[in-house]
């Protein structure tokens, strides 16, 4: 049996993890492996990639980085929160504010000590990313469009890291990056219809505030109809494998996504199209191991 102590420990450690949402951390350094062996660093062999120490400490930061934002985001949504996500706000609100930012000052010092392993740019690299999520947590997340689209560019940061990295310019991974980021644009707009109740009621401008539902659902179904164009692309003009399944699955899906779109008109039916977004990203990034299945064999 635990003490009183340890139990107390415990709730503060699930309420840290909850913070800074560790399971998206680990999928994201999962995600950055996984890219750099199949796509940004495909011709060279798989051991290299995975014991490299440069790449390594890029993930490491970036993992630092990205809880780092969690952390900074959940202090100035505080109060949204409570009216959007009350459970959750109630695990998080275990550890004070100020251990919080603690942590936050801690990770974010980590973050430039590793980058600063690679080199001096990936020092210049990783404070232009600290510093983009705190401005983006602190002002630009309040306003339409604007806190969209840098929500979505600082989402996929950490892939562009390892892309310079590896200094690596073919098409076929813009048009991936392409792909993902229209995505991420379509989940943080459905978030905003999500979390409509707690941004009204604590002033935020975004585009369901701003233009109204109808407007936020014309823009859902244009976005998922552009999604097409890099569909297209990488099924019929670029070579990728058995991965041209995920991404007819993908059609599938966003088409259904589409027919929802208008038939929603409560927070759970937008949740639900969130996790619809949440599935295809996820999905995304396993079905990267489709593009050689025979680099999969070769390490089984």
């Amino acid at each position: 049996m635990l003490s009183r102590r340890q139990k107390h420990i415990l709730l503060k450690f699930f309420s840290m993890f909850s913070v800074v949402r560790g399971y998206n951390i680990l999928v994201v350094v999962i995600a950055q492996y996984i890219t750099s062996i199949y796509i940004f660093a495909h011709g060279k062999p798989v051991r290299q990639v995975i014991f490299d120490v440069n790449l390594l400490m890029l993930v490491l930061a970036s993992a630092a980085t990205i809880a780092g934002g969690y952390i900074i985001n959940n202090f100035y949504d505080s109060e949204k929160d409570l009216i959007n996500r009350p459970q959750k706000s109630m695990i998080d609100r275990l550890v004070s504010q100020n251990t919080k930012l603690s942590f936050y000052f801690v990770l974010n010092f980590m973050a430039v000590v590793m980058a600063s392993y690679v080199s001096f740019n990936a020092v210049i690299f990783f404070s232009a990313y600290i510093f983009g999520i705190w401005f983006y947590s602190h002002k630009l997340k309040k306003l339409p469009f604007i806190g969209n689209i840098t929500s979505a560019i600082l989402t996929i940061t950490p892939f562009f890291v390892i892309f310079i990295y590896y200094k690596n310019f073919e098409t076929v991974i813009f048009v991936h990056a392409m792909f993902l980021f229209l995505i991420i644009s379509m989940r943080e707009l459905t978030k905003d219809l999500e979390n409509l109740k707690g941004d009204l009621a604590l002033d935020y401008k975004t585009i369901p505030i701003v233009y109204g539902e109808k407007a936020s659902k014309i823009m859902l179904t244009i976005l998922t109809c552009l999604t097409l164009v890099p569909i297209y692309l990488l099924v019929y003009k670029f070579e990728v494998g058995r991965m041209y399944i995920y991404f007819y699955l993908s059609f599938i899906f966003l088409l259904f996504f589409m027919l929802l779109v208008w038939k929603s008109k409560t927070k759970i039916h937008y949740l639900i199209l969130h996790n619809i977004l949440k599935l295809i990203i996820l999905s995304g990034i396993f079905s990267i191991l489709l593009i050689d299945v025979n680099l999969i064999l070769k390490h089984i």
